[in-house]
């Protein structure tokens, strides 16, 4: 693998209706740069990986556990492994990277 990855190169991968996602991954940590439709859920999920994110445009409802909050371009957000978490896109969607640690492998996927 490159040290520079190509994110054009990556396959884009839907997640869930609405919701795509693109990935470069090193040893130890995985960038995920997520893209949501207008009005896209992820649903309550959990998984064993530590996941920090930044929303880079649009508007976000996420909910860690039992805290909801209203995210707006340039804030962040922390959720350690195993805690429950969902997502909804505003009306105009939004555009997110997530970085995991380690690396998620079922979002490993081959070059274009």
């Amino acid at each position: 693998m490159s040290h520079f990855p190509d994110l054009s190169q990556q396959l884009e991968r839907e997640l869930f209706p609405g919701v795509t996602l693109r990935t470069a991954w090193g040893e130890k940590l995985m960038m995920s740069f997520v893209r949501l439709a207008p009005g896209a859920l992820v649903p309550p999920h959990d998984h064993p990986h530590e996941q920090m994110g930044l929303l880079l445009e649009g508007e976000l409802e996420f909910t860690i556990a039992d805290e909801a909050k209203s995210l707006r371009a340039g804030e962040i957000w922390c959720i350690p492994g195993g805690v429950t978490h969902s997502v909804r896109a505003g009306e105009h969607g939004a555009y997110a990277l997530d970085l995991f640690a380690p690396p998620r492998e079922e979002y490993k996927v081959k070059s274009a």
